[in-house]
């Protein structure tokens, strides 16, 4: 019996979410901001607490500093059911931080990586590999060490008959500098976006992605595709499109992608097909928008459940 359900590789940091600008920064000029909320932030981490919130057994590994914002991260990671004791801490360098300011319905990130962009594969305590049925790696591109590692990690995975999913996320320099022909045959579920699949792949139309990753599969992908819904591609090249739940009174979409990948993983290590985990991400996806923020929408299993019927009319697996 493996002690955890998915073990979550990945980004950690404090968003600190500035709203009510009075208007855009300007250099040597003092702006006002009306609301402030400092939160736990990093897309790893809110795939994490939601898979933990909807049933799933978390640990988290990434890498804070000793400082305030890393016990907030702790904390807060903690508070949603996941387990933080390979969360490491670095006493040289800061927790990292994402300052958003919210200008109406656009906003403009900056992010200091700090510590996430320290971890590696030698700062992963090898107990993780066999202690868990999955591992979920996500925001590489915010993490050079961890990039750099890639192949340490799924080389590790795979001794232990680990499966592991893998979502790029945006690379912010748009450099895309992953050999992904490497490492996608050891991914079991590659879970990027539309717009990540056709930049990292160098293409500009999503079927010439899709063929152009296909040979590469490990088991599947499964393509976000925002309010469209998703789209599941098996290595043998077989697809189910699976339409999205509406929400006809979105409260954000801020998380909505890392809550698909809770949904559908949760439902994966439980044993459902690939085609039931789709349709749970698509849920999870759809419940995440009916909350602020990432995690809002998921404080229990019971109030996921209570939005999937009656917003949805579906049965959360």
């Amino acid at each position: 019996m493996k002690r955890f359900d998915i073990a979550a590789i990945g980004d950690v940091n404090v968003d600190i979410i500035l709203n009510g600008i009075e208007s855009e920064p300007e250099i040597g000029k003092e702006k006002f901001a009306s609301d402030m909320t400092v939160t736990l932030g990093g897309s790893t981490t809110i795939f994490a607490a939601n898979a933990a919130a909807i049933g799933s057994k978390v640990c988290f590994v990434g890498m804070i500093g000793n400082d305030i914002f890393g016990n907030l991260c702790c904390e807060s990671l903690t508070a949603s059911g996941v387990n933080t004791e390979y969360l490491k801490r670095n006493e040289s360098v800061a927790t990292g931080a994402t300052l958003v300011m919210n200008y109406d319905e656009d906003r403009a990130n900056l992010t200091y990586q700090g510590a996430m962009n320290v971890m590696g594969f030698d700062d992963i305590n090898p107990e993780v590999f066999t202690e868990t049925k999955h591992i979920h790696l996500s925001c590489l591109f915010m993490q050079s060490a961890l990039l750099r590692d890639l192949d340490k990690v799924l080389a590790k995975a795979h001794e232990n008959g680990v499966t592991v999913s893998l979502d790029t996320q945006w690379d912010p320099v748009e450099k895309w500098e992953m050999d992904w022909k490497k490492v996608l045959p050891y991914v079991t579920v590659f879970m990027p976006n539309e717009k990540e699949l056709m930049a990292l792949t160098g293409t500009s139309d999503i079927e010439q992605a899709i063929a152009a990753v296909l040979p590469y599969l490990g088991m599947a992908m499964v393509v976000k595709m925002g309010s469209k819904g998703s789209l599941l591609i098996r290595k043998d090249g077989s697809r189910n499109f699976a339409p999205s739940f509406l929400n006809t009174e979105v409260v954000d979409a801020i998380g909505a992608g890392d809550s698909f990948n809770s949904g559908f993983l949760s439902a994966f290590v439980a044993g459902h097909t690939l085609e039931e985990c789709q349709i749970n991400g698509n849920l999870t996806g759809a419940i995440n928008t009916t909350g602020a923020g990432g995690t809002g929408a998921f404080t229990s299993r019971e109030a996921a459940e209570k939005t999937a019927r009656e917003r949805f009319n579906v049965e959360l697996l």
